[in-house]
């Protein structure tokens, strides 16, 4: 059943947590690291000599790093094994020693489980997938309510991947045996599993619909934003007065500037909560500063006259920065009620119809249209002829792939058409 969709179709019944068999090891054993570059070049080698898709998985040290670089790459393909490559290492240009692998993963499809997680940082690496799958991906189509790979693996193939090093500094050297161990497991049966969600949303009658979103994804090219990125310090909320948000935004860059010099996580610099803090409480002494939570010890002390000088440009600066950020597009939804009430009343009904499609193809909501992308549509909706092929234009045009559009644009036209009452209060 590949042609049309099967509504109101159930997702499989995951395997009995009992019934799971835990895989503790690589059934070949974990491969030796492959670190310099004529390491990396046999490796490539032995993928060459294999068939099949390539099954992909990177480590970062988010949260450690300033960097979102991969500082392990882990790649299994059938008939050549499991290979481990460190990409920070070897002593040259990671472009020039990771470019025998590159060249060997352009002949075959890309497995991943959370792709976009990972896609950044193998680009960097000069790695472009020419086609690929994602696991994750497929199961949130599929409807599963679970998709991390853990989860999946034991639903589907009824195997326990133990809890591992996910969340771990993986700039660390010498890797820890465990953490190779965990990080091998990971592409172990990454090729099973995509066999597997396939044969979900074959009888589902979604593989075409799996088949754009990985197009989408593999060929995304994302857009710069033009937010201010010191404006997502945690706790801003808090702050109203725009001397005191200039203090914010100072401190916030004098820590960035920090953080990136040295590749390190702008947290492990100065935490969110100790520049609300300062910029609240605006001291100018080192008594004053250092008197005020994490500010006290030794590695802050050292760095004092650092945090009062981004305080002094805030206090001389003409540059203040607005109360709010001006945001593009329409305000946010709780205010449409009040602003544009006939609005208001259609985004009521094409949530409510989005909601019902949701349910009925088992798809996530969020994966039916992004939130931004409907009320976009609705506040500009202005009335006229056409309905439903200026809707799907617009969709169309905000990158909404077509089986999206088949499912939501009637939904869609329907709210916009049928007369709306405001919503209550």
């Amino acid at each position: 059943m590949s042609g049309e969709p099967s509504p109101d179709s159930e997702p499989q019944e995951p395997e009995s947590e009992d019934a799971a068999t835990p895989l503790l090891a690589p059934a070949d054993g974990v491969p030796p690291l492959s670190i310099y570059v004529r390491d990396i070049a046999a490796a490539a080698e032995r993928l060459r000599a294999g068939s099949g898709p390539f099954a992909i998985d990177a480590e970062r040290a988010s949260g450690f790093r300033y960097s979102n670089r991969a500082y392990l790459v882990q790649i299994r393909r059938t008939g050549a094994g499991s290979v481990l490559i460190d990409p920070v290492s070897h002593g040259v240009d990671p472009l020039v020693a990771m470019a025998p692998i590159a060249d060997v993963l352009g002949d075959a499809e890309w497995i991943l489980h959370a792709a976009d997680q990972d896609l950044p940082c193998l680009a960097e690496l000069g790695m472009i997938p020419p086609s690929l799958y994602d696991t994750e991906l497929a199961g949130r189509l599929a409807g599963f309510d679970r998709v991390n790979l853990a989860a999946m693996v034991e639903r589907l193939l009824g195997l326990r991947l133990t809890k591992g090093h996910g969340a771990a500094d993986w700039s660390k050297r010498p890797l820890p045996a465990e953490w190779l161990n965990y990080a091998a497991l990971d592409v172990e049966v990454l090729v099973e599993l995509r066999t597997a969600i396939a044969e979900v949303l074959e009888e589902q009658g979604k593989t075409r619909w799996a088949a754009e979103e990985f197009e989408h994804l593999r060929t995304y090219v994302a857009q710069p934003t033009r937010r201010d990125r010191w404006r997502r310090t945690s706790g801003i909320h808090k702050v109203k007065n725009p001397r005191t948000l200039a203090a914010v935004r100072e401190l916030w860059i004098a820590r960035d500037r920090i953080a990136q010099r040295r590749d390190i996580a702008p947290g492990r610099i100065l935490p969110d909560a100790a520049i609300i803090s300062a910029a609240v409480n605006d001291p100018d002494t080192v008594e004053k500063l250092t008197a005020l939570p994490i500010f006290g010890g030794n590695r802050q002390r050292r760095s004092a006259n650092v945090w009062l000088e981004a305080l002094a440009r805030a206090r001389a600066t003409d540059d203040l920065p607005a109360s709010s950020e001006k945001l593009t597009g329409p305000p946010p939804a709780v205010r449409w009620s009040r602003r544009k009430p006939e609005a208001a009343a259609r985004l009521e009904a094409a949530r409510t119809g989005l909601a019902e499609v949701s349910q009925r193809f088992s798809v996530p909501s969020e994966n039916l249209l992004t939130p931004d992308l409907v009320r976009r549509l609705i506040w500009d909706w202005q009335p006229g002829d056409d309905v439903e092929q200026r809707v799907d234009a617009f969709l169309a045009g905000g990158g909404a792939r077509p089986w999206q559009r088949e499912l939501t644009v009637p939904v869609l036209a329907a709210a916009l058409v049928e007369p709306a009452a405001p919503p209550e209060e």
